[in-house]
């Protein structure tokens, strides 16, 4: 039976998306985080596992720019954002990603997500301030659905490349951290999966 362990030379790709206040993940705030744990199927094609999402609350002195509430719609008083420090936050987080690692034999995760860079800074970032000391994702290896996307479809941006892949996309609900995890996990596991049955035609 094929193994994701062994596809991924021991990593465990884990969709992840982060809203924050700005571009600097060591002075601006992480607002919400979303993981998506990618699992492999009897046919070695990859499919979405567990989801956890949170909302958390601005450690404090962080930097939250209106421009970027303004692009997230975040409301950061809304009555049913029910927030969470970044320790309980990415303990919540990377609970299950350590279990599965866990169970899958694989020796840590590794990011995946569109300008990844971007979301890995801040979830390490996040994981200092916090003293995290078992931060289960790698610390400078990451898979970006930007590289796939030009690959696959031409296509760098996210919502375009979505539509190309021939996935539904929602504008009115893109910006959500759990709604981009879940659609970069639908545009990862198309690409691979795409990939993955040419290779099988060829042999």
């Amino acid at each position: 039976m094929p193994s994701i362990k062994d596809r991924f030379r021991g990593f465990l790709p884990v969709v992840v998306d982060v809203e924050t206040g700005g571009f600097n993940k060591d002075t601006d705030a992480l607002l919400e985080i979303a993981a998506i744990i990618i699992e492999m199927d009897e046919y070695g094609n990859l499919i979405k596992g567990e989801t956890v999402n949170a909302y958390v609350k601005p450690f404090e002195g962080a930097r939250i720019d209106p421009k970027a509430l303004e692009v997230t719609g975040i409301d950061l008083n809304h009555p049913l954002r029910i927030t969470l420090n970044e320790n309980a936050a990415l303990g919540k987080i990377f609970t299950p990603i350590r279990k599965k690692i866990k169970e899958t034999g694989c020796s840590r995760a590794i990011l995946v997500g569109h300008n990844a860079h971007f979301d890995l800074g801040f979830v390490h970032a996040a994981a200092e301030r916090a003293g995290i000391k078992r931060n289960p994702f790698h610390p400078f290896s990451c898979f970006d659905t930007v590289s796939l996307s030009a690959l696959a479809y031409g296509q760098t941006v996210l919502a375009r490349a979505i539509k190309a892949a021939g996935i539904e996309w929602s504008s009115e609900q893109a910006h959500s951290a759990l709604y981009d995890t879940e659609k970069t996990a639908d545009l990862f596991c198309t690409i691979f999966n795409k990939a993955n049955r040419q290779k099988m035609y060829q042999i």
